[in-house]
């Protein structure tokens, strides 16, 4: 077994490793492009019931170390989706997961359960969306843990919810969708933020304001992996949150995550990955470390 190896509670990982849903496409669009031998998984870019045609552009925009995006999770919808991508994952060299989407818990449900026909080996839940009353899922406890709930009644496949780091406190929604059957929890989605230019007095984002990812972000997701493994230390974890090198993903290990994706890098460097690996292979060789399940929450307090 190899050092990068890794577990999500009783789901294995030949890497620790993952592509962050949205940044890697439908994954199969991406298979020329990223070494997704080098991944424990690939979350593909989220889905909805019916088809989204996002927002109007600007829908993104770099602001100092980050981006700002605001695309409204642009989809074909779930048959088509199935229909277009399916039957190409058996080609990925990892595990593929469908991530789902919707406005209320019956859409949730419904992409759930023909996701699970369609060959992924897990599902993620974006609760990012608001529900129809304008809420985003992240935000609330109860909402999140309904979504989890009729996620889980409509897939036997292993699921991990994708939580908010703007949800104060994030461990009580933690704890909502692990009680109502999450496998394990990503933490986190990219935060909200928005950006006007001083010249043109217009916002950077069609939509005003939108989701703030890259490396300014990570302490922030940093915090919520600490907090979340303090409060529920049986619940894996998936950072997520401004990681492009091997001491950014050692660093979430230590905060408590068992695995760690690699997003907006993506697209400045389509294979990242591959020195992240290089990296980390180099980092546990200095430090006579095995295997990374030994960093994970092994930080040295003051």
């Amino acid at each position: 077994m190899s050092g990068l190896a890794t577990n999500l509670g009783s789901y294995d990982l030949s890497s620790l490793l993952i592509g962050a849903s949205g940044t890697v496409g439908s994954v199969v669009d991406f298979r020329e492009t990223i070494d997704f031998s080098l991944y424990g998984a690939a979350p593909a870019k989220s889905v909805s019931p019916e088809a989204w045609s996002g927002r109007e552009p600007p829908r993104i925009a770099h602001r100092d170390a980050g981006m700002l995006n605001g695309i409204g999770i642009q989809n074909p919808g779930i048959e088509a989706w199935a229909v277009a991508h399916a039957d190409a994952f058996v080609s990925i060299p990892t595990d593929v997961w469908g991530s789902v989407v919707a406005h209320d818990l019956d859409g949730f449900a419904e992409v759930a359960n023909q996701m699970s026909l369609s060959g992924v080996d897990a599902i993620e839940i974006n609760l990012s969306c608001p529900n129809l009353d304008g809420r985003p899922f992240a935000l609330d406890p109860k909402l999140s843990g309904d979504v989890v709930s009729a996620v889980r009644a409509a897939t036997t496949l292993p699921i991990g919810a994708k939580l908010s780091s703007d949800a104060e406190p994030i461990i009580a929604i933690a704890a909502a969708v692990q009680e109502a059957g999450a496998d394990w929890v990503v933490v986190a989605n990219s935060v909200m933020g928005s950006s006007i230019d001083p010249e043109t007095r217009r916002p950077a984002l069609s939509g005003l304001i939108g989701g703030y990812s890259g490396a300014p972000i990570r302490p922030i997701a940093i915090k919520s992996v600490l907090e979340i493994a303090k409060g529920a230390p049986d619940l894996p974890i998936v950072g997520c949150g401004g990681v492009s090198n091997a001491a950014h993903v050692v660093e979430f290990l230590l905060a408590g995550a068992s695995a760690v994706a690699v997003g907006s890098a993506h697209f400045k460097t389509p294979r990242v990955g591959k020195s992240i690996t290089r990296g980390l292979n180099r980092y546990m060789k200095r430090h006579d470390i095995s295997s990374v399940t030994e960093l994970i929450g092994a930080y040295e307090p003051w």
